[in-house]
């Protein structure tokens, strides 16, 4: 196993510098950062070659990258156009972004995969059609349409919520922020979830386990429910990722200042600092979640080993 997890942090090294270099040219060909910080007006040269020479943008985009790169491992993310260091506006975007994933994956887990077992286990009932029908659903619809509609019925119409979320960011405000950004992935958990109950329950070992007269709820749990969370594990494991940087629209609808809002202003404002850094951070959770999500195999199947 430890041999395992320091290969498995070596080829973390190339993906990372890899994926940041890719994002590092994408940034830097979405237009002129100058023009931006400028706003309406067009700079005069002087002051245009000044702000380039303060940011570093007038080396070649190579040496940008690789001095970005070195300051990375010293833990300095650069500075934002507005004069703020990139890792304060981290320290308080990325909390409350965490606490939505977190609420999210709660949803995905509890609800998606409860659902799962249900219909996998009473696989063309009315149940399970009913599921597939209102999963259907949920993915069809856009997290938007799903955000402004919960925003305008809960927060607007009835008064259960607060139309938008406080600075604070409290669990309890983000329940409903948190139910929108998970339901299409908590849809698909729950199909994926479902199609695995259903192909192992015909498996051998689950056979076996009836045979020599284990209960039932036994049987679900420990025998059928592990070997069938392999792929949904996957799954939510990598949609942590995707959930802490798709953010961008909930956090929107629910003016939650996270990490999606951040991204936002900084494609407005073509702040490159600000993007690069926050995007490099959910790379870093990506390669992490992953391997978390490798080790948790042997976890769930005792038959998988790590050489």
């Amino acid at each position: 196993m430890g041999q395992y997890v320091v290969r498995r942090l070596l080829q973390m090294i190339p993906v990372f510098i890899g994926a940041t270099l890719l994002i590092f040219l994408m940034v830097n060909v979405m237009g002129d950062p100058v023009a931006g910080l400028c706003g309406d007006r067009q700079c005069d040269p002087a002051t245009a070659a000044r702000l380039r020479k303060e940011f570093g943008l007038d080396k070649p985009v190579g040496q940008q990258y690789l001095t970005y790169l070195a300051n990375v491992f010293t833990g300095d993310f650069g500075t934002a156009f507005n004069g703020r260091p990139v890792t304060e506006l981290m320290s308080s975007a990325f909390p409350v972004t965490v606490r939505l994933t977190v609420v999210a994956v709660l949803f995905e887990i509890v609800i998606g995969i409860t659902l799962g077992v249900v219909t996998g286990l009473r696989r063309g009932r009315p149940v399970d059609t009913t599921v597939l029908l209102i999963t259907l659903v949920v993915i069809s619809v856009p997290t938007f349409v799903t955000g402004l509609l919960l925003q305008l019925l809960l927060g607007v119409e009835w008064g259960w919520i607060k139309p938008s979320v406080s600075t604070d960011a409290t669990f309890d405000e983000l329940i409903v922020p948190g139910l929108v950004l998970a339901s299409v992935s908590l849809a698909y958990v729950t199909r994926l979830t479902r199609t695995s109950i259903a192909e192992n329950r015909r498996s051998d070992y689950v056979r076996t386990a009836i045979a020599k007269g284990l209960p039932r709820r036994r049987v679900v749990t420990r025998h059928l429910l592990r070997n069938s969370l392999i792929p949904v594990v996957t799954f939510i494991g990598t949609d942590i990722g995707a959930l802490m940087g798709g953010a961008i629209v909930t956090e929107r609808i629910f003016n939650i200042h996270g990490v999606g809002y951040q991204l936002y202003q900084g494609i407005l404002r073509q702040n490159t600092q600000t993007v690069v850094g926050f995007v490099t951070v959910l790379v870093l959770v990506f390669l992490v979640a992953n391997l978390l999500v490798d080790l948790l195999y042997a976890v769930l199947d005792p038959r998988i080993r790590y050489a």
